[in-house]
Parts: structure tokens; C-alpha cells; sequence
């Protein structure tokens, strides 16, 4: 389960998706998050699902690659939407026990689903193009205008990135311990839901434990190395949009106020 997991991982690759501005895709991504919770219609959907499938197409990223993903967060999409198809009152449809399914219910099931499984993707395909130092740049350059009130742009860039990067470490580090405890009799696969996650918390000891050696072998390193982060610290390369990046914001603005303005339409 943990191997599927997607957030934090970086692709390699030379497409045009790979070397636009990091600055330009994670404003192009703040858009494609603002514009699903303003559409409150099905038809624009089908304009996310186009957006998405055109930079898989032009990142050249596996679709099962991304589609890999959402297994793990499959059970909370299936809760949202058990919640909200029973829980939403309205035109009763049919009955299951106690509970009442309504029209309203299960359309306001599938929105929310749909929403989850977009949002998941879409915000993957940004981790999946951009690798860690370029995100760490483009974070630092966005909050940059915000050092005149204090804001320490640098360090909350490394904090954000370093958290993210290590996601698909942790996850591997508790992989290796499951697998390590199985092998000593330890059962994380039968039970129902809450005895499995019983079974989980004695991963947590072990899993704090690696996590701080590494993050204390991090911050060894980073000195080792002289690092300094703030004003003086030098980039080998510089931010710099061309027209791609430009042509890629003009036409991002343009298709995601369309989906927004359908709200109002």
C-alpha cells in the first residue's frame, strides 16, 4: 500500500512540462485547486479532465504512474462519498436499512468524489514534474515579496520542500519495518479496519526513531557542507521566465477563469 504512494516522488524527465518555471506551475496548480471549489456543475469536470490528461500527455508521465496514486486514498474518497449519499436530504431515491438515499445525496456523492480525485492528481502531477530544489526555489521566489514583514521565505521553502521530499522516504522506511515485524509474526492483514489500525501503532516507536536519526543526519550534513540558507546564499541557476512560461500562464489564466466563470454563467 505504502508504495503506492505518489506525493513527494519526482519523475525525471526533458519534457515542456519538466522545464517550465517552477514559480509558473505551482501558480498554474493554486489555479487548478481555486477553480474545482468554485464549480458546482458536472460539464466542467470534463474541462479538469482535459487539463489533466494534456500535461500527462505532454509530461510524458505514466498514467498508471499517476492513476497509482489514488489507491491508497481510496477508502477516504469511498467514506466522502458514503457521507455524503446518505447523509444529504432530499428527494428519497431508494433505502438501505436505516439509511436514505437521496437525489440530492448522491449527486452531492459524486461531486465530492470527483473533487478528491482531481485534487489528488492534479497536485501530484506537480511533485511528479518538479524536482525538490526547483520546487524549493519557486516557493522562495513566490514568498519572497513577504520578507519586508518578516516572513523567513528561505526557510519556510526548505521546511516545505524537505517535509514533502521525505514522504516517499517515510513511507519506504515503514514498509521495511511492517515487512520486518511480519517476518517475526506480526499480523497488520487480518481484522477488521480499527484492529488493523491497532496493529499499526507499534510502527509508530520505530518510525519516529528513524525519522529523527535522519533528520539529525540531514542537518550533519548541511553543515558539513557550510550551508547557509538567506540573503547570501548563491543559486547555480537562476529563475528566469522566457516565453513558454509566459504563454503557459496567459493560457492557464484564460482556461481556468472560464471554469470559474461558469459558476456565474
Amino acid at each position: 500500500m505504502f508504495r503506492d504512494i505518489t506525493i513527494g516522488l519526482y519523475f525525471p524527465g526533458n519534457t515542456i512540462i519538466h522545464r517550465l518555471d517552477p514559480r509558473i506551475k505551482i501558480i498554474i496548480i493554486m489555479m487548478f485547486i481555486t477553480s474545482l471549489f468554485f464549480i458546482t456543475s458536472f460539464p466542467p469536470y470534463i474541462l479538469i479532465l482535459a487539463f489533466i490528461l494534456f500535461v500527462i500527455y505532454l509530461s510524458k508521465v505514466p498514467l498508471k504512474h499517476v492513476l497509482k496514486g489514488l489507491k491508497p486514498l481510496i477508502l477516504i474518497i469511498v467514506v466522502t462519498f458514503l457521507i455524503n449519499a446518505f447523509l444529504t436530504k432530499g428527494e428519497e431515491l431508494f433505502s438501505i436499512g436505516p439509511l436514505t438515499v437521496t437525489k440530492e445525496g448522491l449527486r452531492q456523492a459524486v461531486f465530492m468524489a470527483l473533487r478528491l480525485i482531481f485534487l489528488i492528481t492534479g497536485t501530484s502531477l506537480l511533485t511528479l514534474t518538479t524536482s525538490p530544489i526547483s520546487l524549493t526555489d519557486g516557493i522562495e521566489k513566490l514568498l519572497s515579496p513577504f520578507k519586508r514583514i518578516g516572513v523567513p521565505a528561505h526557510e519556510l521553502a526548505m521546511m516545505m520542500t524537505i517535509a514533502l521530499r521525505f514522504i516517499p522516504t517515510l513511507l519506504e522506511e515503514t514498509d521495511k519495518i511492517m515487512k520486518a515485524q511480519m517476518a517475526r509474526g506480526a499480523d497488520f492483514e487480518s481484522g477488521n479496519i480499527l484492529n488493523r489500525a491497532k496493529n499499526l501503532v507499534p510502527l509508530l516507536v520505530p518510525l519516529f526513531i528513524n525519522a529523527f536519526r535522519r533528520a539529525d543526519e540531514l542537518a550533519i550534513a548541511m553543515e558539513a557542507r557550510c550551508y547557509r540558507g538567506g540573503e547570501n546564499r548563491t543559486r547555480l541557476n537562476e529563475l528566469k521566465l522566457d516565453r513558454k512560461d509566459i504563454l503557459a500562464i496567459s493560457l492557464s489564466t484564460l482556461y481556468f477563469g472560464f471554469i470559474i466563470s461558469t459558476r456565474y454563467i
